[in-house]
């Protein structure tokens, strides 16, 4: 059989019957799941437990809330809270990530009473906490390696084996065939959702999982209470039925080659391009600037960003995505963090810090301009055509009444650009200034290098 006639047989036997007898020709849902209300405007916040406050506990974390229900977030995304591994520990602590108990609470953060109490204070001040869940591997001394032995990855010779090719030596692989291992890790997520009321987790690895343990859970998991997935994971697939959002690692690493002078705004072209034409538009892409992988292993904001900072960050909070700030980011923390000892963050680097008014204020234009919500809820991004696309990189987001004009500089000159015709067209009010501007067909647009200019009318 040709391969088109042959590929058009398969993706027929994989419809729905009902479907192919109604109408063949008719578009099918691809998304089956529905991402809880409250995602709509949402901005996440990651807490590393044991370097967010001088004490690293939940009880110290929860005299935070206030000041992160003023920055503005949304979902509060708690690092691995398990008891950590001491065989092949790394460093002094060790890593969150190998985990001991999918059950039990790390004794250096605190009870599970204190979590519950952090959990509960968090719902009270309007937030939903997520959990990091390390699926894909264990600590070795975790006692399912003595109980289930079998329930492991084994390498050639028989013994237990870390993840292939990464320098993870502090952990060993489950066997994802094992019926008892998704037994085990489903009724884990299933307490922590039922008996803490955790509304959600971040899947650790997600794609080294295989996926339809995912949808059986997030099945699972919404008859319990609505809640919200982040894989880390970059497929399209994820959000067929377990996932509402994912990771841009593409941009992440665009925005950071265009900050460097290793690429012009162009390079971002083919990822918007995707993002439009590949992925549904239910789907939500975490477009961060820093995370904890990041911040230790490739450099804090100023060693990735330099001057570009502050436009690459009002990018990711007003272009498509789901924008995300790590702790500390909103202090200007210039360190990077220890990750296998205590290494508290200094917040006073942020009493000074221009940096954090900046996220404050584009989490209040998110808030204020529905077309820029997450997900389906959003507006998509069309591009402003204009005779310096290698500087100019802009784009308008409308509906409803809603509109945003989003003018960057990506690049360390400043630029005069002329646009091809009227999208960006209307009368609008500045970002931050409030001021009163308007834009006319085929106008010229002057920003300084790393300049950008955010427009916004109909908003509320």
């Amino acid at each position: 059989m040709p391969r088109i006639a042959l590929t058009a047989a398969l993706a027929l036997a994989a419809t729905p019957l009902a479907a192919q007898q109604a109408d063949p020709w008719q578009p099918q849902q691809y998304v089956q799941i529905e991402a809880p209300e409250w995602s709509r405007d949402a901005v996440l916040y990651q807490i590393n437990t044991r370097q967010f406050t001088p004490e690293g506990t939940f009880t110290a974390a929860e005299q935070e809330l206030p000041r992160l229900k003023e920055l503005g977030v949304d979902i509060l995304w708690l690092m691995p809270i398990h008891p950590i591994g001491e065989v092949n520990r790394k460093g002094t602590l060790g890593s969150p990530y190998s985990v001991q108990d999918y059950y039990a609470v790390n004794p250096e953060f605190g009870t599970e009473e204190d979590l519950k109490s952090f959990i509960e204070a968090a719902h009270d001040q309007g937030f939903r906490v997520i959990l990091d869940l390390v699926a894909n591997h264990t600590a070795w001394d975790n006692q399912l390696a003595s109980d289930h032995p079998d329930w492991y990855e084994k390498t050639w010779d028989g013994q237990f084996r870390p993840t292939p090719w990464w320098d993870w030596s502090d952990i060993i692989d489950l066997d994802w065939s094992q019926p008892g291992v998704r037994e085990h890790v489903g009724g884990a997520m299933e307490m922590w959702v039922r008996d803490f009321e955790v509304d959600g987790f971040r899947a650790d690895v997600a794609g080294y999982v295989p996926i339809d343990f995912w949808e059986t859970m997030r099945a699972r998991l919404d008859t319990i209470r609505p809640v919200f997935m982040l894989g880390e994971v970059q497929q399209v697939v994820h959000h067929r039925a377990a996932f509402d959002a994912t990771y841009a690692w593409d941009w992440h690493h665009t925005s950071k080659r265009i900050a460097k002078g290793e690429a012009d705004a162009t390079g971002l072209f083919g990822y918007y391009a995707e993002n439009e034409s590949l992925w549904p538009r239910e789907a939500m892409r975490l477009t961060y600037i820093e995370n904890h992988d990041s911040n230790a292993w490739e450099g804090t904001i100023y060693e990735n960003y330099g001057p570009a900072l502050p436009a690459m960050t009002a990018l990711s909070f007003t272009g498509e995505g789901l924008p995300m700030i790590h702790n500390g980011q909103e202090a200007c923390n210039a360190k990077r963090l220890e990750f296998f000892e205590k290494d508290p963050i200094d917040w006073s680097q942020g009493e000074d810090c221009a940096y954090g008014d900046l996220l404050t204020d584009l989490i209040a234009f998110r808030d204020a301009n529905p077309a820029l919500h997450n997900g389906a809820w959003g507006a998509v991004m069309s591009q402003v055509v204009n005779d310096r696309p290698q500087q100019l990189f802009g784009w308008v987001r409308q509906r409803d009444g809603n509109k945003v004009v989003g003018l960057f500089n990506l690049a360390d000159e400043p630029v005069e650009a002329t646009l091809a015709d009227g999208l960006a067209a209307g009368t609008y009010q500045e970002f931050q200034s409030g001021a009163v501007v308007t834009i006319g067909v085929g106008d010229t647009v002057s920003l300084p290098a790393w300049g950008f200019r955010l427009l916004s009318a109909g908003g509320h």
